[in-house]
């Protein structure tokens, strides 16, 4: 499976994880879907009234460096593992 499809299907296997997922990991997988998808970021940083997307703006910033593949890779075997992780609590 190329690696575009294979990212493809875990953006949709990562809608289905459990709802005890922590912001913090939420985030981490913002940032690299957005790196994966767009690549740097492309808009100022919202404002300080606006948290939660200067939140999320940041989390995507912290991954700028990274290319869009190594931000696929990445992204894939962090749903991987959020996976694996609620299959053995269940």
């Amino acid at each position: 499976m190329a690696l575009q499809e294979e990212f493809e299907d875990y953006a949709a296997k990562a809608k289905t994880l459990p709802a005890t997922t922590t912001d913090e990991t939420k985030l981490i997988l913002y940032g690299l879907f957005k790196q994966a998808t767009i690549g740097p970021v492309n808009t100022s940083r919202p404002g300080i009234f606006n948290q939660r997307d200067r939140y999320k703006w940041d989390a995507w910033k912290s991954f700028e460096a990274k290319s869009k593949e190594g931000a696929m890779s990445d992204y894939i075997a962090k749903v991987k593992q959020l996976l694996e992780e609620a299959a053995a609590a269940a």
